[in-house]
């Protein structure tokens, strides 16, 4: 008989686990370390603070200063950083003795390995070696990251997946592909993006435009995140100039990593702000008349979970989505906050509609890191302790 809610609550009270955090150290432009941001470091905070025993050994493709760092906080968590060496898949002698002896040092009762292929397969060959249960992250489509492009490691990414004791994946549609195309037989459970809500929460915009400086009485929209071709972009750039022709009060406000595309867009009404800290992103959702998630029907977009869908909407700002992935189902309700993908006309009609009546869908509900951190804790007990009949999480 599965047990119930309660009885698995009961049973991870009293049995706490010793987890091996498995990640690149630089994740959608931030750093993992330095910035204390997002699930590969949030949902870890928590499980510490509640009692695990959590390590994580970070491998960074830049040069970042190395060695143990430890959580003043947070004492039950410990981190250590190694750079990647030159050529990369042949200068990885220190990352490897580094995992070696931190798992003979530590005895993990189970492994998170993300952020990656490599991650995924460094997982698969150390535990397997020592008879350790692990678990793959699937944070985003990987086979859509350029390591994939390198022959063989789409076939590496799958058989790592197929080998892991179970996985984790950021959304629906994600969990569906890899159930229809990997070939897994293990337990999955989706695993969000979600928010801290410290920092994610209405605030007064006039307030937030006096921070940046923004105009106080004008339009603005405009996005923090990603602003990349890949994310298509593009479309907003150029929903923007053709709105502007009919408003000359309306501003567009960018934020985030970004490639060569906004040079191909100048305008003296458009404000980039460059990248920011975790923590003024808030005050810049907040500053919003209408927020902007790009997207492409690709094999990024159709799987991805956006963060700054949750942020949006735990602000209680009007936004606007590409109508692909799990926003698509989730924003259903609200025709008025989705655009066709990569369509100019769409974007800019929905733009205009939620600048003269804003929609916000308010009914949806936002997890929080604690919401996702109970899931992976329950998964990892249910893996180290299965019980009868349990089929799964996801």
């Amino acid at each position: 008989m599965k047990p119930s809610l309660t009885t698995v609550s009961g049973l991870l009270s009293k049995a706490k686990l010793r987890i091996l955090v498995l990640s690149k150290r630089q994740c959608l432009g931030k750093d993992l370390l330095s910035d204390r941001f997002w699930r590969l470091y949030e949902i870890p905070q928590i499980l510490a603070q509640r009692g695990h025993k959590v390590t994580g050994l970070l491998l960074s493709y830049r040069t970042k200063e190395e060695g143990s760092f430890v959580s003043v906080d947070v004492p039950n968590m410990h981190w250590q950083s190694v750079n990647a060496r030159l050529p990369y898949l042949l200068g990885m002698s220190g990352y490897f003795r580094t995992l070696e002896e931190t798992l003979e040092a530590f005895h993990p009762d189970i492994v998170w390995a993300s952020s990656d292929v490599l991650h995924a397969v460094f997982a698969w060959i150390f535990c397997r070696m020592r008879g350790i249960p692990f678990v793959v992250d699937l944070y985003d489509n990987y086979e859509s990251f350029g390591l994939t492009k390198l022959p063989g490691m789409t076939k590496l990414l799958r058989a790592a997946c197929r080998a892991a004791d179970g996985l984790t994946v950021v959304s629906h549609p994600l969990d569906e592909f890899i159930a229809s195309n990997y070939g897994v037989t293990g337990p999955r459970q989706v695993i969000r993006n979600a928010v801290p809500n410290t920092l994610f929460y209405p605030r007064n915009k006039h307030e937030a435009r006096d921070i940046f400086g923004l105009p106080s009485k004008a339009r603005l929209i405009g996005t923090a995140g990603a602003i990349t071709r890949g994310r298509g972009i593009e479309v907003l750039f150029q929903a923007f100039l053709r709105l502007t022709e009919n408003d000359p009060d309306l501003w567009l406000v960018l934020a985030g990593p970004r490639d060569e595309t906004p040079k191909r867009f100048p305008h003296p009404r458009i404000i980039d702000l460059g990248l920011l800290e975790p923590e003024r992103v808030p005050l810049v959702i907040n500053a919003l008349d209408v927020a902007v998630i790009c997207n492409l029907d690709s094999d990024f977009g159709r799987y991805c979970f956006p963060q700054k869908f949750y942020e949006i909407v735990s602000c209680g700002v009007p936004l606007v989505a590409a109508e692909v992935g799990e926003l698509k189902t989730l924003l259903s309700s609200w025709p008025d906050c989705l655009y066709p993908v990569n369509s100019v006309d769409g974007l800019a009609d929905k733009i205009l509609r939620q600048l003269t009546i804003p929609v916000r869908p308010q009914a949806i509900f936002v997890p929080t890191w604690a919401d996702e951190a109970d899931k992976l804790e329950r998964f990892f007990t249910n893996l180290i302790s299965p019980s009868p009949n349990d089929e799964g999480l996801n």
